[in-house]
């Protein structure tokens, strides 16, 4: 039998890339409810739970960490979630900022075509070996 850590990194950046698609959407929903009168944004946060499953031991290789990980990634599986935090000056009770929803959509943007650049450099890379 072949064994092979090889897609241990695509693995965590394809959950990464998932949660990124699924933020952009978030994204988008708030800024389509800006008018919505008592609507509270929503937003994913993949970061925290992707250091949470990764752990904080010093003393342990990345590597060894996504290996690990790699055992069981039902854990990354992120949702979205509502931010009440986000206190409303607005009368009708909405939480949206229109350019601060903007700027997070460019963001995650950015960082959903860096997940997939680097996967598909991953893929081209074992590509070039097999030939």
């Amino acid at each position: 039998m072949f064994c092979t850590n090889a897609f241990d990194y695509i693995n965590v950046m394809d959950k990464a890339a998932d949660a990124s698609w699924l933020r952009e959407n978030v994204i988008t929903n708030n800024i389509a409810n800006i008018d919505t009168p008592g609507y509270k944004r929503q937003d994913v946060d993949f970061e925290s739970v992707l250091q949470r499953e990764l752990g904080n031991s010093k003393y342990t290789s990345l590597s060894d960490k996504v290996r690990e990980l790699n055992t069981d990634l039902s854990p990354l599986t992120v949702t979205s979630y509502t931010d009440y935090s986000n206190y409303s000056y607005r009368l009708d009770r909405n939480n949206v900022d229109e350019n601060t929803e903007n700027s997070e959509l460019a963001s995650e943007a950015l960082k959903y075509q860096l997940l997939t650049n680097a996967i598909n450099n991953d893929f081209s890379r074992m590509q070039a070996v097999i030939k």
